[in-house]
């Protein structure tokens, strides 16, 4: 009689107990567990989704300039016109479109000056913890050497030589954001090399190429996908400071960093001309800043326990 009800409870406890996560399920378990990280996709999927439809989602094109409403207060003040939401600049262009616009083009650059890094720190990094010895050495000091220098300084001086433009901004930030993905590519490629699957894969013939980029690149990703994340605020908040300078995007194109350095003489009068891009840029930094540590902590194992 009690083999038969403990057979029973068994069955009922399996039978009651939660399936099991796959992957996807456990990283979105953890991943939205952090209500900041939620916030920061949310807002960042709100903002791409204005970079890509900025044509349908603006309410005016970026350059037109509107003589008879130059440097009109945002709607709700007096004085506002519901036509230009958030004011409009000295030359009278809508603030709201150019800041719409303006996001089509530092995610733009985010993505490609983060992607050029990363697969260039990747490669580096990957030969550096592979190969060691002189390989190693001459890769690192190459990397401490850029590192000993501020970054923005080293963009600023990348520019100046190659000219003022956007292809040569988003050129420089990938430059200046490569130190960090060489060290940490090559810190986690070391680590993988004790690993005893490295060494079984040795043992039945794989070679160099399979070693490198089929056993240790996969288990290095996680913390690779966090830095990349993380390097979109910094490449958001250098290409700003570029255009601030007057070294990224030239007039009239759009960007954030450059309505900045137009607006700075109507700082007293005009505070919205300022005000807003200055919000643009810290509400997109902060997303991604928030994501990426939403990302950390989904992806750490670490963390999970």
């Amino acid at each position: 009689m009690s083999t038969s009800t403990e057979t029973s409870t068994t069955q009922t406890a399996t039978s009651t107990a939660p399936a099991p996560m796959t992957p996807l399920q456990e990283f979105w378990h953890y991943f939205s567990s952090n209500r900041g990280a939620v916030a920061g996709l949310v807002v960042i999927v709100i903002i791409c989704f204005m970079a890509i439809f900025a044509n349908f989602v603006a309410p005016h094109s970026p350059s037109d300039q509107y003589r008879d409403a130059l440097l009109l207060p945002p709607a709700w003040l007096e004085g506002g016109n519901w036509s230009f939401v958030l004011g409009t600049d000295d030359v009278g262009r809508d603030i709201l479109s150019r800041l719409i616009y303006g996001s089509r083009l530092s995610i733009a650059v985010g993505i490609v000056a983060v992607t050029a890094s990363l697969v260039m720190g990747i490669l580096l990094g990957l030969i550096a913890g592979y190969f060691k010895g002189m390989i190693d050495t001459a890769i690192m000091r190459i990397v401490d050497i850029m590192l000993a220098m501020p970054s923005l300084l080293l963009a600023i001086a990348i520019v100046a030589i190659l000219g003022p433009s956007i292809v040569n901004a988003a050129l420089a930030i990938s430059i200046v954001s490569l130190p960090h993905y060489v060290r940490l590519t090559r810190a986690a490629t070391m680590a993988e090399m004790s690993r005893d699957y490295v060494t079984s894969s040795k043992v039945i013939g794989a070679g160099p190429l399979r070693l490198m980029f089929v056993c240790i690149l996969p288990n290095c990703l996680a913390p690779l996908i966090v830095q990349a994340t993380l390097g979109f605020s910094s490449a958001i908040l250098d290409m700003a400071a570029l255009g601030f300078l007057g070294l990224g995007a030239q007039p009239p194109t759009p960007e954030w960093g450059s309505m900045l350095a137009d607006a700075l003489q109507f700082v007293q009068r005009a505070w919205w001309v300022v005000t807003f891009p200055g919000l643009m840029i810290l509400i997109t930094v902060l997303a991604f800043n928030l994501m990426g540590d939403g990302l950390r902590d989904a992806l750490d194992p670490k963390l999970k326990q």
